[in-house]
């Protein structure tokens, strides 16, 4: 590492050395950098058409080009103090290749006509000597050139316009109103991200897209010093593909729910939720422990969300039912033979997962993915039977399909693209149904609020859950808070006890800011939609019990 790149790095301070390796890149810059305008699309096109030209007068069949400019800011704060903000910028070309039926990939920091050039070239180069070793060509399939399009996340306030002051004196006052309402210790961030990125293929595409996303966060501790004890709860927003007016915290936007609960949809009141989450970080000290057995969970969408990330959304993405991908998630135990059979029973009939990258304020919509296909939904699991993958375009012909799904993504101009999780989603109840309506009908069980502690198998099969808040339910009403749950399964038989499902008024989006995949590591955000949903005769653990 250049002397120049540890300096600007290591500026970036405590908070962003918590996030994943992957997630901080290019210099540090000032806050206003974040505000000037990257390069106009003119001059983006001038630079694609120098790489596409180049790429195929050296032998390439296919060829595209991405110009990115990738901003973020993260700010980090601990009770009266700010701990670290953090400003980056990257900006480059990526260029990728076919050439004797094989890929090759080359990136560089030189946008200028003879940087570009000398890239496309190396890709070339790359591609050739790639060849020597591969044994079937790609296959792509089709897709038709766009033209000069443009696309850009719809949001009121651009979040890199707000000054750093606001954003600090919010999270001061969040973090106030949790340390007057019981807390110990109480941390908050405001994550930010800005990805400008411009993409062009031989196929006579050339698209200019604008995407932001934004995660507000904190994490709330309440002490016992006498016990000897202490609780956290975490913040029950979710990560978003919207501005800053997500943080407007608009009353028509939040859901009510039992026991003075709140759920947010597309607003998000971050100091109401702190002011409540320090009463519950409370009130978890003196919770009761949990009675191992089986139970009837009565699941909410901030929690449900990570649920389905991990048992549907990791094991359909194809190359790792293929095997091709076994880095963080392992691979799938839904296998190929399973799909093709078109009988495999993943979840009962009231199952229907779909996934999208068009669902509206979600982390994985845009309009075009990174191979320049129009973005799209489609079902996974249609009344419980598999029905479909997670697949882009040298995977199509695999499953003998004629068209890509559109959920090929890259992070950054130097990684390459490859096929990432689009939104995955549970599809709501068709009954009218509430929460509390749900809650009536269960005569023993637990109902279970955001996102705890989980693990799972590298098949993606056997699994165990927790989350942050825990709800005993005793013959259709809420008695009291419990602690120490976690519930364990696997994926077939947990979908295959789903027995009510809310209704469309109770949708929620949970999200994965920086969801990790591959080696060498690139990091993704995705959102997961739901009702509140019950799942029937589950195994809870008591995970607080001492051996």
């Amino acid at each position: 590492m250049k002397r120049r790149d540890f300096m600007q790095l290591s500026g970036l301070g405590l908070g962003a050395m918590l996030l994943p390796a992957s997630a901080v890149k290019g210099y540090a810059v000032t806050p206003e950098r974040l505000m000037e305008p990257g390069a106009d699309v003119a001059f983006k096109k001038r630079m694609a058409d120098i790489a596409l030209n180049t790429t195929r007068s050296k032998g390439a069949t296919y060829a595209d080009v991405r110009i990115g400019r990738y901003l973020n800011q993260f700010l980090f704060t601990r009770e009266d103090r700010v701990q670290s903000i953090t400003n980056t910028e990257s900006y480059g070309v990526g260029i990728r290749v076919i050439a004797n039926g094989t890929w090759g990939f080359s990136a560089t920091s030189d946008v200028t006509p003879e940087g570009i050039a000398r890239c496309a070239e190396t890709a070339v180069a790359i591609a050739k000597a790639n060849s020597k070793l591969q044994t079937e060509p790609v296959v792509l399939a089709p897709q038709k050139g766009v033209g000069e399009v443009s696309w850009k996340t719809p949001l009121t306030k651009n979040a890199f316009e707000v000054p750093v002051k606001e954003k600090i004196d919010l999270l001061m006052k969040v973090n106030g109103e949790a340390m007057k309402n019981g807390a110990g210790f109480v941390t908050s961030n405001l994550f930010f991200v800005n990805e400008q990125k411009y993409f062009a293929s031989t196929d006579g595409s050339y698209i200019d897209q604008d995407i932001h996303r934004i995660w507000p966060t904190f994490t709330v501790t309440a002490i016992d010093k006498a016990a000897g004890k202490f609780k956290t709860r975490d913040a029950i927003s979710s990560p978003m593909g919207m501005g800053y007016e997500y943080l407007d915290g608009l009353a028509s936007e939040k859901i009510s729910g039992p026991n003075g609960l709140v759920g947010y949809r597309n607003s998000y009141d971050m100091v109401e939720d702190a002011t409540l989450a320090a009463k519950q970080a409370k009130e978890k000290l003196t919770a009761k422990s949990v009675q191992p057995g089986k139970y009837d969970l009565v699941l909410d969408p901030n929690h449900l969300g990570l649920t389905i990330h991990e048992s549907v959304g990791h094991p359909l993405e194809l190359d790792r039912v293929l095997g091709y991908e076994a880095n963080y998630a392992g691979t799938s135990f839904a296998t190929l033979d399973k799909w093709e059979s078109k009988s495999f029973n993943y979840g009962s009939k009231l199952v229907n997962i779909v996934a999208d990258k068009t669902q509206p304020h979600t982390l994985g919509t845009v309009g075009f993915d990174d191979e320049g296909v129009p973005c799209k939904e489609w079902d996974l699991i249609k009344d419980g039977i598999l029905v479909n993958y997670q697949a882009i375009r040298d995977q199509a012909s695999i499953l003998g399909a004629k068209e890509s799904h559109g959920c090929c993504y890259a992070d950054s101009w130097d990684s390459v693209q490859f096929q990432r999780m689009p939104n995955v989603s549970l599809a709501p109840g068709t009954e009218k149904r509430s929460v509390m309506d749900m809650i009536k009908g269960v005569d023993k069980g637990i109902y279970i609020i955001g996102r705890g502690s989980y693990s799972i198998d590298q098949q993606r099969y056997n699994f165990q859950f927790g989350g942050q808040l825990f709800y005993e339910i005793k013959n259709g009403e809420i008695v009291n808070m419990l602690d120490d749950v976690a519930y364990q399964s696997n994926t077939q038989e947990f979908w295959n006890s789903c027995a009510q499902l809310c209704d469309q008024d109770d949708y929620r989006t949970f999200g994965s800011f920086f969801d990790g995949k591959g080696q060498p590591s690139q990091v993704s955000a995705v959102s997961h939609g739901s009702a509140t949903t019950r799942f029937n005769g589950v195994n809870v653990i008591n995970t607080g019990r001492k051996i």
